[in-house]
């Protein structure tokens, strides 16, 4: 499963957006029915998270994390507690909670970015400077491609 590209999009006076019909084929293609939704542990932007994707990412926290330590159990907690099921109705709607919206600087505008299994959910202003120029990416990209390990 993999989500390419970015989509500028509005919610509606409810909080409602329509997920793109481009996410939202992948997400039939693949069977998955059910996402999840949490504000990016590093950005602030919302992630949509497929359930099986999701299901992945906390078995693997789960992995990294021991039961029986507070700040690890408090760590889980909080991972947790902060995520929302979503459902999309039937023309591909979901709700972005206040809070979400929120912590995340979402008014009206928001843009979806397909990050492979994931997709995001920003504001544009804050996409935008988080962005960097294309000389910068460019740069950096040959960089990275480049190291020698």
């Amino acid at each position: 499963m993999r989500f390419l590209g970015n989509i500028e999009a509005k919610t509606d006076a409810k909080g409602r957006a329509f997920l793109p019909a481009v996410f939202r084929k992948v997400l039939q293609a693949s069977g998955e029915e059910n996402l999840v939704l949490r504000k990016d542990v590093f950005q602030s932007c919302l992630v949509l998270y497929p359930e099986s994707v999701w299901n992945a990412r906390l078995d693997l926290l789960k992995s990294q994390l021991k039961p029986w330590k507070p700040s690890h159990q408090q760590m889980f907690r909080q991972f947790v507690s902060e995520a929302e099921v979503v459902t999309l109705d039937g023309n591909g709607r979901f709700l972005i909670s206040k809070r979400l919206q929120r912590v995340a600087g979402i008014s009206q505008s928001l843009q979806f970015i397909g990050m492979d299994d994931t997709i995001e959910i920003w504001s544009p202003d804050d996409l935008k400077k988080t962005l960097r120029s294309d000389e910068a990416f460019s740069r950096e990209f040959e960089e990275i491609m480049n190291a020698e390990e």
